[in-house]
């Protein structure tokens, strides 16, 4: 069979993914067993793989979806559980007191807690939970939602203490084949991954430090009273402060905590940092702007919803320190889970082992409820119940409404991992074909050449357009944007790197995460306002990523463990 044919035939279940999401606009829920069904046939009769090694592919995947379920219900629940004890309006409360420039309230809530907010919960929860503060302010809803999404891009690739990493890299990567490489040339998996994690780290803070800015213009391009772009250049100084103390950090925790660290840190420090600013008047422009009397604003600005927080059961009121103290208790554990290996390795101890599933060689899983953040953030809303003294029927409260987004999460992810793994683990079949991947990734290797880092970060912003997820676009596309690396003879880390920043771009414009925030504020059907105003950023960003990495590949030279063992 042609290369080109066995290349459309390896791609065809992320195309056809693409048609039914995007063209025929069917829920995932639909689309993906059908996606999934579609692989396993390609799979069977075009690879010539077993149904055994079908099958084990597919348990390899769900036991790996069930860590992505633990981490989803433990952010998820930890977010229910401040909204019911009263934590999220303190926290809300806190914010409009800082300062009545909308352009400093913007940056404060959209950018700075809704980085926090991203790095604790992820899969959507920013622009969900800021959208409906902004509108509690006085903020038009259209304006909250724009702003909302575009918070979703520099924290986004260690969004959910890491997860578009921990779970997505590291199980759409070949980690058998590509650590038993690297053991042979003295290096290890983890020290690739965390080379990776560096990688990501760095460059978003690169290209993600004038995101607070891009916010403000759009702010005042397209919602003040004059639509004037001066307005929001009048507050650059205090925008690029505001970037600089959420990237510096993150980039810090990135390069020498790891992945779970960068977004949630970052988040907490800047919040420190520029809230404490803004109090003093730091950079702040002397004359505040404000949005036009809400009477003048069109019809299509404003939503039919808002976060009605004061209507919830709270006990008691709570103080802005109880209400921050779950999310440092987070940080707190995470870091010393990571830091302290006696402490890591007692909680790495309970595990659940699937070795050589169905006889397999090579196919794996594991499951350690303790040491993934699910396990910490469980922890941690079992501390907020006593620490915010709540009822256990809102602790109850909470826990369902959790439940019935893991649910919606659940069903989805229960056949894109599986997805996932038939593809990485098809390079094992009788027909002596390299992996769907691989033969992906030679065809473009020999297609497009050496320009391709320019383009790998728009192929991981397409993969989560399509999914709506960083995760999921790192699970399809990590292997192939390795292997094509691999064939161009450019280092692996930087081009799987580049992938998961594209693919925390691409949610600017991802469709399921317009939806779910427009939905926070009664906004529906109004979803291609938006999508108007953040194609532009997304463009920015994955054009200023693949530019960053053509200098590091071709100007600095960078490598990494496997392309200097083979020079």
């Amino acid at each position: 069979m042609q290369p080109g044919m066995l290349a459309f035939l390896a791609f065809s279940p992320i195309l056809l993914a693409a048609v039914l999401l995007v063209g025929l606009r069917w829920p995932a829920k639909r689309a993906m067993p059908v996606v999934y069904f579609l692989t396993a046939g390609i799979g069977l009769w075009v690879w010539d793989m077993s149904l055994n090694r079908v099958l084990a592919s597919t348990l390899q995947g769900l036991v790996i979806t069930i860590g992505v379920l633990w981490i989803i219900f433990g952010a998820i629940l930890l977010l229910n559980t401040l909204k019911y004890s009263g934590g999220i309006t303190a926290i809300r409360a806190g914010f409009a007191t800082i300062s009545p420039d909308r352009r400093i309230q913007a940056i404060i809530i959209a950018w700075l807690f809704g980085c926090f907010i991203e790095g604790a919960s992820g899969f959507g929860t920013p622009a969900a939970i800021a959208a409906p503060l902004l509108v509690a302010i006085g903020f038009p809803a259209l304006a909250a939602v724009l702003l909302g999404m575009l918070v979703q891009s520099t924290p986004v690739s260690f969004g959910a203490v890491g997860t578009p990493i921990i779970i997505g890299v590291n199980s759409g990567l070949d980690s058998a084949a590509i650590g038993a490489q690297l053991a042979a040339n003295g290096s290890s998996w983890d020290v690739f991954l965390q080379l990776i994690t560096s990688n990501v780290a760095m460059i978003h803070a690169m290209v993600g430090t004038v995101m607070p800015l891009i916010m403000v213009l759009l702010l005042t391009r397209f919602f003040g009273r004059e639509k004037s772009w001066k307005a929001g250049f009048e507050v650059l100084p205090f925008a690029i402060f505001s970037g600089l103390a959420f990237t510096v950090p993150y980039a810090f925790t990135g390069v020498f905590l790891g992945p779970e660290f960068p977004s949630l840190l970052g988040g907490l420090v800047g919040l420190a940092i520029v809230t404490t600013a803004a109090r003093f008047g730091f950079l702040v422009p002397k004359k505040h702007w404000d949005f036009a009397d809400p009477k003048e604003w069109p019809s299509e600005w404003m939503g039919s919803v808002e976060m009605k927080l004061d209507q919830l059961p709270h006990h008691q009121p709570i103080s802005i320190f109880r209400a921050w103290l779950p999310y440092v208790l987070v940080g707190a554990l995470l870091v010393l889970s990571r830091v302290f290996p006696e402490i890591g390795g007692a909680m790495k101890s309970v595990v659940i082992v699937f070795a050589d599933i169905l006889g397999e060689k090579g196919i794996k899983a594991d499951f350690q409820p303790l040491y993934l953040p699910g396990g910490i953030l469980v922890a941690v809303v079992l501390i907020t119940v006593f620490l915010h003294r709540m009822h256990a029927r809102s602790l109850v409260k909470a826990v369902g409404e959790s439940s019935r987004v893991l649910l919606g999460a659940g069903f989805v992810l229960l056949f894109t991992v599986p997805m996932v793994r038939i593809l990485i683990n098809s390079g094992v079949n009788a027909a002596d074909l390299p992996s769907m991947p691989i033969a992906m990734a030679q065809w473009v290797a020999d297609s497009v050449g050496n320009v391709y880092p320019l383009l790998a970060p728009s192929v991981g912003a397409l993969g989560a357009f399509i999914a709506g997820s960083n995760t999921v676009s790192n699970m399809m596309l990590s292997q192939f944007q390795f292997g094509v690396a691999t064939s161009l003879g450019i280092s692996g880390a930087l081009v799987v790197a580049v992938q998961a920043i594209g693919a925390a771009a691409g949610n600017m414009v991802a469709i399921h995460n317009v939806v779910a925030a427009s939905a926070t504020v009664g906004l529906l059907g109004r979803e291609g306002a938006i999508l108007r105003r953040t194609f532009w950023p997304t463009v920015y960003y994955v054009l200023m990523t693949g530019t960053i990495a053509m200098i590091a590949i071709y100007v600095l030279g960078v490598s990494d463990p496997l392309l200097a063992a083979a020079n």
